[in-house]
């Protein structure tokens, strides 16, 4: 046995360790053998000991205070090296536990053990506690006195640690390192910042203060510069003030560098995105800047003023020199060139700088179309070969010319390096690839090698027909919930993407030790799942372990604090009552991540917020970092106040840079201001303003004829014009709409993103399609059908019946995630049925796959559902079912709704339940469960021999999840 345990052993059974260690040499034979036996068991219950402590914070608490040194020690050793019986696992599980090792350690740690014991004890806590526990007040209570050694491997052990703390915290540690590296033998006229301090410092130099950067010693500068490392350090200031910033490069710049030599941009870092001495800078320079500035996008705010300083760049880089020469020598400023000098390229140009092209990142949709078109009437033919040059630039293709390609070019581009692209190809653009190779006859080995998220646009009806699942296969790809059962039918859910399709009553069903063993793939996966699948999860682990629930599990249950569902006051009252500041202040960014916060939870989350940081005037650029996503719950006023402090609008019209900067809050200019817009101004920034979702009509009616203005007659606009208004073509009339080029079913697509059209211009979009491309509906093929999208709900029912059904069938998903009107919805049901068989006999794959569809369901059909499928209906659909509809359900069946679905029910859906179905809708809101175990939930899971038309699935809609999850929507 290890020496630490006999320490620890002999520490608490009161042998002398001397003693116990001769004793072991000493015996032999049996008497050696039942020692040893007696110490194994003494062993084991210490363990037991220890394992039964982390189901009890308090305890631990207590327990670990009253440790000496050399116990202490052994403890936590055992702790962190004890990975084979899970016990780092369940500390993770356990937020007591989880706070209870980082305070014991911080209190107790540096009082018992050498500092350099402590700081390697403290890094392993912080590794697998959560680092919100690391608050500016806690930060307080860490020592002020260190051996130097000591405090490097601590601040070393922060600076790993920046980017998972708040703004407040950095600062709050910044203060801690400043105790040890301020100097009093400076005078005042010198700063205390050393080389070696900004060496110690690393990122957290961005809190020094101006005035000590303006006062550093160029020796110490040149000095920190001439460093290796400093440009390491330098890359990593992403949230650096231009402030900060320019007084550095200052005093670089006193401190004897050259500015304009290479070598001395390089070692810049991130400061490079703030160089201000452009006057007389040659073309070659400013190129070099250029390079080094693609790293500037890592900047925490600035953008505008990087914008500025690449297009400032740009003119100085193109100096003396045409476009078409210097196109590869421009770095990723490229995508700073209007659409009118990417026109003016030559073939040859575009073809010559591809290898640097295809890696730039953040090209608008028109950029990509023009250089695409460019590229390929170089290479005259669209093969495998030249799509594989195009990196980024393949999504700039059109859906017809993919459509064209051959079947096996289309299969290479698939299994080749461009693959990692496809997902990031339109809907339409990725089924007119998938409608070639399901032509071919190949389909099922291509389809094989798709990859991410271009996976899920493969139907059900062609997952049908494909055959050889194994977990491999569908490894790296992204699954629709109605594609889960398809693929679960061949093997165990031991993938990630297949817990989507692990139903309650298999949950339920488990055998505890299954049940423990598999929790961790479920909680690896926890964004792939629905509120009712966690919220199973939630009683299932109630009910087996003894464990403390995981908080994300415990915001699952039936008296869920922060469900969006709940109808009363407890969540008002306990985020008003309860919760403390302090405790608002580690929270905050767990609330950050909830997408489905309800009204109630917002203002209490504002209140919370302005006792927090007092009156939004008074909020400085670090509080809006803090508070993220949620200033969005201010006022408009409130908004303006702070827009206002970061620019004042006045009378002037925008300028590129204050467009860039406003973002959202470009809303506040004025109609007169927008029409005062310089022409070129509003080419450079049409997507940009096109992307702005609060302009009212009379604005995008202002930023419309300026369009005209700037671009000419309507007959004569470009394809990736039409694409780059955005909201702005929702200005257009039915007659000006006429008048454009409609031809290509990719600006069709762009056109049809908007969901405010109405119906007589959604019916001047298709009708113009339908005469530009020279099509009929019953020509549509599925990708039209696709790239369609919302137009499709201006067709009336003759038009639908004609829709060819292979070519529906392909579309079927997206066209279930169109808002169309109840007629329209039953039009479409009827085509549905043509081709997966009568509505009654429908299972929950077919209810996922179709989506809103479902809600053009007769009163008889929804009646004949079993209440095992109700789950299975997109929220969607259920808001979708007219009320008159929706109050044939059942309580039964309104009762397995589960908490999604019964939060979609609308007021007027809900005016027609009687009492024992509203009472049935609370359950279902609450996720509670209306009947013992296993009858209750959804259809369990594909049995062997099953076919996909027999079985049914359970499905993830929208959640909100805790840390380290994102949202997911299928």
């Amino acid at each position: 046995a290890a020496n630490e345990l006999y320490i620890y052993f002999c520490s608490n059974v009161t042998i002398p360790l001397q003693i116990f260690k001769t004793g072991m040499r000493l015996l032999t034979g049996n008497a050696f053998y039942v020692y040893y036996t007696y110490f194994s068991i003494l062993q084991m219950s210490i363990k037991s000991y220890l394992k039964n402590l982390l189901y009890q914070p308090r305890q631990l608490l207590s327990e670990l205070q009253q440790l000496d040194q050399h116990q202490f020690q052994t403890a936590m050793k055992y702790l962190f090296n004890s990975k084979k019986e899970h016990l780092v696992k369940i500390i993770f599980q356990s937020p007591g536990v989880n706070r209870t090792l980082f305070l014991v350690t911080l209190h107790k740690c540096f009082l018992v053990l050498s500092a350099l014991d402590c700081v390697d004890i403290l890094s392993q806590v912080l590794c697998v506690s959560a680092v919100n526990y690391l608050q500016p007040d806690v930060i307080g209570s860490l020592p002020n006195l260190l051996l130097e050694d000591a405090f490097r491997n601590l601040s070393s052990l922060f600076k790993d640690l920046y980017d998972r703390t708040s703004a407040s915290t950095q600062r709050a540690l910044y203060g801690w390192m400043n105790i040890y590296l301020y100097k009093t033998e400076f005078n005042e006229s010198t700063s205390w910042v050393s080389a070696e301090s900004l060496w110690i410092l690393g990122r957290y130099m961005v809190h020094l203060p101006l005035e000590e950067i303006l006062k550093i010693s160029l020796n110490e500068i040149r000095l920190f510069i001439s460093y290796d490392n400093a440009t390491k350090q330098l890359d990593t200031v992403y949230d650096i003030t231009p402030e900060l910033a320019q007084a550095l490069l200052e005093r670089i710049n006193l401190s004897g560098f050259d500015m304009r030599n290479t070598s001395t941009i390089y070692r810049l870092g991130l400061l490079v995105c703030f160089y201000d001495d452009l006057e007389q800078m040659d073309a070659a320079v400013a190129r070099a800047l250029l390079h080094q500035m693609i790293k500037c996008n890592q900047l925490r705010g600035f953008q505008a003023e990087v914008h500025e300083l690449k297009s400032q760049l740009l003119n100085i880089a193109v100096q003396n020199q045409t476009l078409n020469d210097t196109l590869g020598s421009l770095s990723d400023a490229v995508v700073g060139l209007t659409s009118s000098q990417l026109e003016s390229l030559s073939p040859e140009a575009v073809h010559n700088a591809v290898a640097t092209l295809n890696q730039v990142s953040g090209w608008a949709k028109s950029q990509v179309m023009i250089l695409s078109s460019k590229y390929l009437s170089y290479e005259k033919v669209l093969s495998f070969y030249n799509v594989s040059q195009m990196g980024a630039l393949v999504t700039g293709i059109g859906t017809q010319s993919l459509h064209s390609m051959n079947p096996r070019e289309l299969a290479q581009i698939i299994r080749g390096t461009t693959s990692q692209y496809l997902s990031d190809l339109s809907p339409a653009q990725q089924q007119g690839i998938l409608r070639k190779i399901a032509a071919s006859g190949d389909f099922s080995s291509s389809v094989k090698d798709i990859q991410g998220a271009f996976f899920k646009e493969v139907s059900l009806s062609g997952l049908w027909n494909l055959t050889g699942y194994n977990s491999s296969m569908l490894k790296q790809k992204e699954l629709r919930s109605s594609q889960v059962k398809i693929a679960i039918a061949s093997f165990y859910p031991n993938t990630g993407q297949l817990v989507k399709g692990v139903t309650c009553q298999v949950i339920e069903s488990m055998d505890t030790n299954i049940f423990l063993n598999n929790f961790k793939l479920f909680e690896m996966n926890l964004y792939l799942l629905s509120p009712y699948q966690v919220n199973c999860l939630a009683w299932k682990f109630w009910e087996v372990s003894n464990a403390t629930i995981p908080p994300f599990l415990l915001l699952h249950f039936s008296n869920n604090l922060f469900s969006p569902k709940k109808t009363d006051d407890s969540n008002k009252s306990f985020l008003h009552g309860r919760m403390s500041l302090k405790a608002m202040a580690t929270a905050l960014h767990r609330f950050k991540l909830c997408q489905q916060l309800n009204h109630e939870q917002k203002t209490e989350i504002k209140y919370k917020l302005l006792q927090l940081y007092g009156s939004s005037n008074n909020w400085t650029a670090e509080t809006i970092l803090d508070v993220g996503p949620f200033i969005a719950l201010l006022s408009k006023e409130e908004l303006n106040v702070l827009t206002v402090k970061v620019y004042c609008l006045g009378t002037r019209a925008p300028s590129s840079s204050e467009i860039i900067k406003l973002g959202e809050a470009n809303v506040f200019w004025s109609v007169q201001e927008l029409k005062c817009m310089d022409p070129g101004t509003f080419d450079k920034n049409v997507e940009l303003l096109g992307a702005v979702s609060g302009f009212n009509s009379s604005q995008l009616t202002a930023l419309k004829e300026k369009a005209k203005q700037v671009w000419g007659l309507l007959p004569d606009w470009r394809s990736y014009q039409i694409i780059s208004l955005g909201r702005i073509a929702l200005a257009l009339t039915e007659q000006e709409i006429t008048e454009l080029d409609l031809h290509s079913i990719d600006t069709v697509a762009v056109l049809s993103q908007q969901t405010e059209w109405t119906l007589t211009q959604a019916r001047a979009i298709l009708q113009g399609f339908l005469d530009d491309s020279g099509q009929t509906i019953s020509t549509l093929k599925s990708f039209d059908l696709v790239g369609l999208g919302a137009v499709l709900c201006a067709l009336n029912s003759t038009e639908i019946t004609s829709i060819r059904t292979t070519e529906f069938s392909a579309a079927i998903a997206r066209i279930g995630l169109l808002f169309c009107t109840t007629p329209v919805l039953r039009h479409f049901k009827e085509m549905t049925e043509s081709v997966f068989g009568a509505a009654t006999s429908w299972n929950g794959s077919i209810l996922q796959e179709i989506g809103t569809i479902a809600g053009g369901l007769n009163e008889d059909e929804l009646k004949a559902f079993d209440k095992s499928l109700m789950p299975y209906f997109q929220p969607s659909a259920v808001r979708h079912i007219p009320p008159e509809i929706f109050q044939a359900l059942s309580p039964e069946q309104i009762a397995n709704l589960g908490p999604e679905n019964a939060a979609m029910v609308t007021g007027s859906q809900r005016e027609r339940l009687d009492a024992s179905q509203l009472q049935s809708l609370g359950l279902a809101l609450d996720g509670a469960r209306t009947s013992s175990t296993g009858t209750q939930s959804t259809a369990g899971s594909l049995q062997e021999g099953q076919t996909p038309a027999q079985s049914s699935e359970w499905s993830p809609p929208c959640s909100c999840l805790g840390e380290g999850h994102t949202q997911v929507c299928t």
